[in-house]
């Protein structure tokens, strides 16, 4: 038998289904932040251990979705402080080593998008991850990663500019043919 009230365990079950239901935003937020599936699922399942660790910090009926993304982007600020001297896995080697293309276009697009996100400035690249993938507000995005709206706004329309340019190049330049829905390869680096 538990020692805890009806109430307490009302208010964690309560925290655990959104937990829960926020665990592919999560997951796609740290997927878009390092760029690496394991890392991410690791980073994401770290921030809900320390969600869940510091629930009665949590403050009911203010933004959830704001708190635990704050949580995830400092998990990922401390992993990388962390791991300065660690070697990382080269994905434009791989994709040199790989014997077959992928079967369906979109997976190409997909890559080439991947590929230009992580060439951004991690202030942009945040900030389309948190607007443009997760659909979170402008508001919840400012209090996430702790600036102005304005600052915001800023950072989304100069990241979507430089997302354009880096996928589709200056004119002649383009990674993908819009004419022929082709990846062109040759202009992959």
């Amino acid at each position: 038998m538990s020692d805890e009230s009806p109430e307490k365990l009302a208010a964690d079950q309560q925290f655990r289904d959104e937990l829960v239901a926020l665990i592919p935003s999560l997951r796609s937020f740290a997927r878009g932040l390092c760029g690496w599936r394991d890392m991410a699922d690791d980073m994401a399942q770290e921030a809900m251990l320390r969600g869940w660790a510091a629930r009665a910090s949590f403050t009911p009926g203010s933004n959830f979705r704001a708190w635990m993304f704050m949580i995830l982007r400092n998990q990922f600020y401390t992993t990388l402080r962390k791991d300065k001297r660690m070697t990382s896995w080269d994905p434009e080697e791989a994709e040199r080593v790989l014997v077959e293309a992928p079967a369906q276009q979109d997976a190409i697009h997909l890559a080439d998008v991947a590929k230009a996100l992580q060439k951004l400035p991690p202030e942009q690249r945040e900030v389309l991850l948190l607007i443009g993938a997760n659909g979170v507000s402008y508001e919840e995005a400012a209090e996430v990663i702790g600036c102005a709206i304005g600052t915001i706004k800023s950072r989304l329309a100069r990241g979507r500019k430089a997302l354009a340019l880096l996928i589709d190049g200056p004119e002649g330049e383009a990674l993908i043919d819009r004419s022929k829905g082709e990846a062109r390869f040759d202009k992959v680096a």
